[in-house]
């Protein structure tokens, strides 16, 4: 059975309006339901509400960065629930749409919830199961009802023997191939967690000592999405 989570999402920015934050949410409705969920098999219900509740994993936007260099990131609550973070000024300040922010983390949340998915793309080489740092730019996104979303990455984008396309919008020519600006965390035997990068505009992933934590000691194992 496919896990439909219900995720709250808040707005405790002062740049961003209700209003947006509705037409936000549903050009994000629109893109996990028709988009995302045939690609992935995994989808979500999306509520603008003033809290996140108890039982819900959530999407709240605020002003600044808790993290130095995040324009957003997904982690887990103290609950042990998925949680992920847009920082709307923060954003603004780089250049970027906050709308852009919200659909990467949420999709990626959807992807792989709890940061612990690896999909083996050699002998002894994992990549994370991170569906939109490959092709994360704003300027490889795409329009939902006038609202700016995150391109993201398809299952063939991992195999290295796949035809494509190898994303939603048909940026990526290749597997494995990483757009300006993107970058992916890989996994090997030698060196445990690191980053590739396309270039040197990519930012750093928070999600990189994340997984090294929760992999310490352990053996990654193949994605079974």
């Amino acid at each position: 059975m496919t896990l439909v989570p219900n995720i709250d999402v808040v707005n405790e920015s002062t740049l961003v309006t209700a209003a947006t934050t509705s037409q936000i949410l549903k050009a994000l409705q629109i893109q996990v339901h028709d988009d995302f969920r045939p690609e992935w098999n995994t989808g979500c219900r999306l509520a603008q509400t003033t809290r996140v509740g108890a039982s819900s994993w959530g999407l709240v936007i605020l002003d600044d960065a808790d993290q130095a260099g995040a324009l957003g990131y997904h982690d887990l609550t103290a609950a042990g629930l998925p949680l992920a973070k847009v920082f709307a000024r923060t954003t603004q300040e780089d250049g970027g749409e906050v709308s852009v922010v919200c659909s990467h983390e949420l999709l990626e949340m959807l992807a792989d919830p709890w940061i612990d998915a690896a999909v083996q793309v050699g002998s002894t080489s994992f990549y994370a199961l991170e569906v939109c740092d490959a092709c994360e730019g704003d300027q490889f996104g795409y329009e939902i009802g006038g609202v700016l979303v995150s391109d993201f990455v398809l299952p063939t984008w991992f195999r290295g023997d796949a035809t494509g396309p190898y994303d939603f919008r048909g940026k990526i020519t290749r597997p494995l191939e990483l757009l300006p600006g993107g970058y992916i965390g890989e996994w090997t035997p030698s060196a445990g967690w690191t980053q590739k990068t396309a270039d040197d505009t990519a930012p750093s992933s928070r999600r990189i000592p994340l997984r090294q934590r929760k992999h310490a000691g352990t053996v990654i194992e193949r994605s079974t999405r």
